[in-house]
């Protein structure tokens, strides 16, 4: 297949759910890592569509969902400074921080500019030599050669206007956190297909392995879910716990190397909190020594903040997979894309707004009969 409408193919799509249908013979559950491939899953219903045997638990593959309050406040305290050009990408711009987000911040005078790539944010340090600009960068490996190459280039530049605020966070340390909880269900994986692009496959054998569960590397459209969700109930079924690569057209099993060397140049593994979970080993990446001058945290002084989530708030109980979003009673009335309680109802790849844009305010929401796979 060359073209995207081929893996929308309806016809496709109901002899993959036929053959899933036909394989299941016990309860699986099966988690989706990436928030992307959560929002294809309610978009086009695939979970509806499963037969019951097989559940999909929404994982917290969004990057801006799990950058902790405490980072976003820190956003917001630089942002707000008169010398500070800030600069993110649009998704980041409604997070909610403590007590107000960078829209406000923008609405209060502050320069907050919404980027397409962190080298337009370098050349604005380039224009704006008097002042001091911002990266805000967050992520997934997915983002982080990107970022890396930007400071590299800010480097040889000689730009010392220039900064990085980092909360990148990784998968595998992720995956580790979830099989280990007390109360994790997950029986297998799906692996985000755009992080292993980068990374390759080389950390989730021993993952599979430790934890025996099976991980296919997944794509985002219909036929692609659907196709590792194939796989997975399929191993699962045979007792076994490999890793597959269902996304061959664009994930090699080294990854790609140009982009690896670069992250390890600039970047070094670090613990790292994520929103809503805690604090997890392994589980980021912060900037090299070499590349420390470039270090917003350090360069403002804004280490030293502390938060606490909102109580009301259950973002970190859906991003670990223990609820659905319907399972929390602010979803949908105290807690919406224009009153958000936390990240998860406004990241473009957050569970909760996947649910409340394609109006899953319940469960379930449709007879599976009255369905159209992908139409």
């Amino acid at each position: 297949m060359k073209y995207l409408d081929e893996f929308n193919d309806p016809q496709l799509a109901r002899r993959l759910l036929d053959e899933i249908r036909a394989t299941a013979t016990r309860p699986w559950a099966l988690m989706e890592v990436c928030g992307g491939q959560t929002h294809s899953i309610i978009r086009h219903g695939i979970d509806q569509l499963l037969p019951d045997e097989v559940e999909l638990i929404h994982g917290p593959g969004c990057p801006v969902c799990v950058t902790p309050l405490e980072c976003i406040d820190k956003a917001l305290e630089i942002a707000a400074r008169p010398d500070v050009i800030f600069c993110s990408f649009g998704d980041m711009l409604r997070v909610p921080g403590t007590d107000r987000d960078l829209f406000r911040v923008k609405g209060a005078g502050g320069d907050v500019r919404v980027v397409y790539s962190p080298l337009d944010a370098l050349q604005l340090a380039r224009r704006h030599p008097d002042k001091q600009v911002v990266f805000f960068a967050i992520g997934f490996e997915t983002t982080a050669p990107a970022n890396a190459m930007a400071v590299h280039q800010a480097k040889r530049l000689g730009l010392a206007n220039f900064t990085l605020l980092v909360s990148h966070v990784r998968v595998p340390p992720a995956i580790e956190a979830i099989m280990t909880a007390p109360a994790c269900r997950v029986q297998g994986f799906l692996a985000a297909g755009h992080v292993c692009s980068v990374m390759g496959m080389a950390e989730y054998p021993e993952l599979a392995a430790r934890h025996r569960v099976p991980i296919v590397v997944t794509g985002f459209e219909p036929l692609d879910i659907l196709e590792g969700i194939r796989r997975t109930v399929g191993q699962l079924e045979r007792g076994e716990h490999r890793v597959e690569n269902a996304y061959a057209r664009a994930v090699r099993a080294d990854g790609n190397p140009a982009a690896i060397r670069m992250i390890e140049e600039v970047f070094e593994v670090t613990d790292r909190a994520w929103r809503g979970i805690g604090r997890i080993p392994g589980s980021g990446w912060r900037l090299s020594e070499a590349y420390r001058a470039f270090d917003a945290e350090h360069r403002f002084d804004v280490t030293g903040i502390r938060t606490e989530e909102p109580a009301e708030c259950r973002a970190g109980e859906v991003l670990q997979g223990l609820i659905k979003p319907t399972d929390c009673a602010a979803f949908g009335t105290s807690c919406t894309p224009r009153t958000p309680l936390g990240a998860t109802m406004v990241s473009s790849e957050g569970a909760c707004a996947a649910y409340y844009l394609y109006r899953r305010m319940s469960e379930p929401a449709l007879p599976r009969e009255e369905m159209n796979p992908v139409g």
